[in-house]
């Protein structure tokens, strides 16, 4: 009998009030905010995205009882928390460690770290035609790098829910060349990343299992693909690897829409691609679905949209419960005829509203989404 899928969703934790922002765009700023005043592009472009449930604060641990309790009834297992830390700290931490870690049902639904080690750039909106302002730069030095990971071993990875992957504790990071920068190359990044194994080990918590996102278009200002991906994800002693979305892989190749079930198809090619790229270097890949793609948001709602770069992108439209359904039908195949062990797929993603890829209920759709993982994934 072939092993229920594990379903693992990024959640992005932009939508509670951070200090950082804060100093950014005023106080109680969250990026409900760019929810609330998106406007419709063009003839058709469905905008504003309204929450079922409201502008929820996600640092309340009510909050995330409602979203476990959601996620877990719907076939999902974990979350994947998009986690920041720069060289001077975190960042976005509150949903995670207010809202989930303090969250009275946190034993039915597990969590995990991607470390999203980018630089931080002012689009929150962005305003066409100017310089990107850079607010944090990904880069960090080797000593904030193992404060890091000693925050990580003290505040999560003792936790009883922290997923584990064949054992490891699942740790992924999104950025690798970033990474690389940051340690001193091939060399150092290895140096620092067994360095933090030793640590996990130290602790007694057994082992890491690493995950590399990888993929091959830039999106985000300052973001550079990875040479010979398979080659160096393996000679850093990573353990498998995954893609956080669609468009990081697949290109967009119409304006202003896409349409989301042959662009499906596309990326679903890539499924079989990946597997064998990676696999040549004994290093399993994780599937990713794709719920949608939308962050005309993050734009000045003033501005003239055009096809000029992230956030002003192509918008994939036709991307209903039930086309979603259908990916997620082709990744469950995928799985068993694969072979993929352990069988896991991410999920872009519980909650990125501003671009237009979340699972969360909304007032169109309702619960279609999650019930669409709860049939194809939820069950043997």
């Amino acid at each position: 009998m072939n092993r229920k899928p594990e379903v693992a969703v990024y959640y992005f934790p932009n939508y509670h009030v951070d200090p950082r922002n804060e100093a950014a765009h005023g106080q109680g700023w969250t990026e409900w905010e760019l929810v609330r005043r998106a406007t419709p592009r063009f003839p058709g472009h469905q905008q504003p995205k309204v929450p079922l449930w409201g502008y929820l604060d996600e640092a309340k641990p009510e909050t995330a009882e409602r979203q476990i309790a959601a996620a877990a009834d719907h076939g999902i297992d974990a979350f994947i928390y998009d986690w920041y830390w720069y060289e001077d700290g975190a960042f976005l931490n509150r949903a995670l460690e207010e809202g989930y870690l303090q969250a009275g049902n946190n034993d039915r639904l597990k969590f995990s770290l991607m470390w999203a080690n980018h630089d931080w750039i002012n689009i929150f909106p962005y305003k066409r035609g100017m310089d990107h302002t850079l607010l944090h730069s990904g880069q960090v030095s080797l000593q904030a790098f193992e404060r890091a990971c000693d925050y990580m071993i003290e505040k999560y990875f003792r936790h009883p829910s922290y997923w584990r992957v064949d054992g490891g504790l699942y740790f992924s990071v999104y950025e690798l060349m970033s990474l690389m920068q940051s340690l001193g190359g091939l060399e150092g990044t290895k140096a620092a990343l067994d360095g933090f194994r030793a640590k996990v080990r130290a602790a007694g918590l057994g082992e890491l299992h690493l995950n590399a996102v990888v993929w091959g278009i830039q999106n985000l200002p300052g973001e550079r693909t990875l040479e010979n991906p398979g080659e160096r994800v393996k000679e850093l002693g990573f353990d498998s690897v995954t893609s956080y979305v669609w468009i990081h892989n697949v290109p967009m190749e119409t304006y202003p829409t896409v349409d989301y079930p042959a662009y499906a198809l596309k990326a679903e090619q890539d499924w079989s691609k990946y597997r064998e790229q990676f696999g040549d270097y004994d290093l399993p890949y994780f599937p990713n679905v794709s719920m949608g793609w939308d962050s005309s948001p993050r734009t000045v709602q003033s501005d003239v949209h055009a096809n000029i770069g992230y956030p002003f992108t192509p918008i994939l439209v036709g991307n209903t419960p039930d086309e979603f359904r259908k990916s997620l039908a082709a990744v469950k195949r995928f799985l068993a005829e694969s072979g993929t062990n352990p069988p896991i797929v991410t999920i872009n993603s519980w909650n990125e509203w501003t671009e237009g890829s979340y699972i969360e209920p909304d007032t169109v759709h309702g619960f279609g989404y999650l019930e669409a993982i709860r049939d194809e994934l939820g069950g043997e």
